[in-house]
């Protein structure tokens, strides 16, 4: 918002009525008042305000349910990285269950013609109401054990962090840690043109050591983003 000539006010739970007691819908009503449009990010999926908004409402990610902005900008990279989305093989590394960025990636990625493959730990895999979505719209899924095995015919290798706030203890998610990690030597075994890509922040799944490589697009991904969500908000500002 600032780069494109905006101011931003920011609001969260420890600064705000909320502390008092105020509810969701009251502070998003409150919020309206004071600006143009009304970004939210909310710890809890589902997260519903639209209704008590008077401006547009963006959501910038509502706990382990959906970042439909992410999705955005992810697919403007693709094409950007490669040229295209369709006829690509896009594989989902890591904490599938609770990572909101690849549940709103597989989402729009049923608007293309693809084949989309899970790697995840044990009890961490995609969503059954994700899954049961994208079958339903004749896209192609595979689940698989290893990235080695996976790896090979894949096109857009997209990692994510296996996520430490999502588990109730210490050790359920060292448990998890460490099955799926990207280094140089494993890149060995993917196409010349694959791109990875990364939401970020990333921890240990992808080792710095790919950063040089330039099928390492994760950085680049990033920048997409800001321009992107400067775009969105241009186009609900009637700007654009």
């Amino acid at each position: 918002m600032q780069r494109l000539g905006g101011r931003v006010i920011h609001m969260d739970e420890t600064s705000s009525s909320v502390k008092k007691g105020e509810s969701l819908e009251d502070s998003i009503a409150v919020m309206a008042g004071y600006a143009d449009v009304v970004v939210l990010r909310h710890p809890e999926p589902g997260a519903r305000a639209a209704n008590y908004c008077r401006k547009p409402l963006l959501n910038a990610g509502d706990g382990v349910g959906e970042h439909p902005t992410q999705a955005l900008l992810d697919v403007f990279t693709i094409r950007e990285e490669i040229g295209t989305v369709n006829g690509l093989t896009i594989t989902m590394v890591g904490d599938l269950k609770h990572g909101r960025t690849v549940h709103s990636l597989a989402r729009l990625l049923t608007l293309y013609n693809v084949q989309i493959r899970y790697v995840s730990p044990p009890n961490l895999g995609m969503p059954l109401h994700i899954v049961q979505f994208v079958a339903s719209k004749g896209i192609s899924q595979e689940q698989f054990d290893t990235l080695e095995e996976a790896l090979p015919d894949t096109d857009v290798l997209y990692m994510t962090r296996i996520q430490r706030e999502r588990f109730p203890s210490q050790e359920e998610y060292e448990k998890a840690c460490g099955l799926f990690v990207m280094t140089p030597q494993l890149m060995t075994r993917a196409k010349r043109k694959m791109v990875v890509m990364h939401p970020l922040p990333r921890v240990f799944e992808i080792s710095p050591e790919l950063d040089s490589d330039p099928r390492a697009a994760y950085f680049r991904q990033a920048e997409c983003g800001m321009y992107v969500r400067m775009a969105l908000l241009a186009m609900v500002l009637g700007k654009c």
